[in-house]
């Protein structure tokens, strides 16, 4: 059994010191740090003053370290997991793209047979299917020619592989598969990279829409005379994902969303692309040339690739732009994306019973350790 002890617990937003928290691949218990010296057989783990945090959960990244999820490979999979677990993540989405079908089911089938093996890194949740059913005319950084009208196959022969899935609600043949998908699996539908109408978007949650992608990226803006996907997003209680990296949203933006949509109604995300923790240079997504540049990612013609951001990072920006504490943030992180793939009994938390993803970090959000089911998969 292993201890972590000398640290400040966020437990549900607030902050608990000189406790000690006792795990395996479960938490077992918390408990008065004093107590920790009459239990035998226990590995101690210093905190040194740190916070000790749920482990943090990424449902939107496509790549990190050189490797995409479209490159379909264990290798790939392996590297990105590692690579995240640095940055706090204990789990997370591969997020595959716009391309031919072939590639997609291939991304898919490697999905499917790491998240069975298992990494050595943070743990594979299941895919985040980013297109190919979306809209044209909102299709950012994916390639319009491998966007193809709604097919019900890729959710027949792999909805115990999908957790999420974004999607244009007002093209043809939406409503329909939403109901089929409904139907059929668990899989999580999101709104994105749509050109819905307020009333439009509205219709789509009506049906079973209950998630956003990337808030304000790639979809029908916010008019006093149309509303669009980011007034629906906005006025309902579906949960939206924020890139927070001060280029996708202006960061005097933070606040108002928060005070929007609430503490439970936010999940902060990466899109991070295959340059994510790499030097300046260029990279490729879907097919595409990516220029990063001053931790931003563009294609050639200027448009926004992904990010290369870092989920810690991404909670820093929050904390020094909004007036909300790191205990308080710190849930847009791990208990909101685990309520939005439905796996809030077993992650998202510290409670006891639940798996032991655990995070490290110090004021700065920087990370001393990682933990994925009671083991560390990270440190420094």
């Amino acid at each position: 059994m292993k201890c972590l002890y000398n640290g400040k617990l966020i437990i549900k937003g607030r902050l608990y010191e000189k406790k000690a928290i006792l795990f395996d691949e479960k938490i077992i218990d918390i408990i008065n740090e004093e107590e920790i010296h009459h239990i035998s057989n226990l590995e101690k783990i210093d905190a040194r003053g740190c916070y000790i945090s749920p482990g943090f959960m990424d449902i939107h990244i496509h790549g990190y370290d050189g490797f995409d999820t479209m490159d379909a490979t264990e290798e790939a999979l392996e590297t990105i997991s590692r690579g995240i677990a640095g940055n706090g993540v204990t789990s997370f989405l591969p997020t595959t793209m716009s391309m031919p079908k072939e590639n997609i089911i291939q991304a898919l089938n490697t999905i499917r047979k790491i998240r069975e093996k298992g990494t050595s890194g943070a743990e594979i949740l299941g895919a985040h299917v980013e297109g190919p059913f979306i809209n044209k005319k909102f299709h950012g950084a994916q390639k319009k020619e491998y966007i193809i009208p709604f097919d019900c196959d890729i959710i027949n022969d792999y909805k115990d592989v999908i957790s999420l899935m974004t999607i244009a609600p007002e093209l043809e043949g939406a409503l329909d598969f939403i109901k089929e998908v409904k139907r059929k699996s668990n899989i999580v539908l999101s709104m994105g990279h749509s050109a819905a109408t307020f009333e439009e978007a509205l219709e789509g949650i009506a049906y079973g829409i209950c998630h956003v992608t990337h808030l304000f990226n790639a979809m029908s803006g916010l008019h006093h005379r149309n509303p669009g996907v980011v007034g629906a997003a906005l006025t309902t209680n579906v949960s939206c994902e924020i890139i927070a990296d001060e280029i996708h949203i202006h960061p005097d933006l933070f606040s108002v969303i928060l005070k929007a949509k609430g503490l439970d109604g936010i999940v902060l995300v990466t899109d991070c692309m295959s340059a994510g923790g790499k030097e300046d240079g260029v990279y490729e997504l879907g097919g595409q040339k990516v220029f990063v540049k001053d931790k931003e990612a563009r294609l050639e013609d200027n448009t926004l690739a992904g990010s290369v951001l870092k989920l810690n990072h991404a909670i820093y920006n929050l904390y020094k732009r909004t007036n909300y504490s790191i205990p308080q943030l710190v849930q847009l992180v791990s208990i909101n994306p685990a309520r939005v793939l439905g796996l809030e009994s077993v992650k998202g938390t510290l409670d006891i019973g639940k798996d032991a993803d655990i995070t490290v970090f110090d004021e700065k959000i920087n990370i001393l350790m990682t933990i994925g089911k009671g083991k560390i998969i990270y440190a420094i």
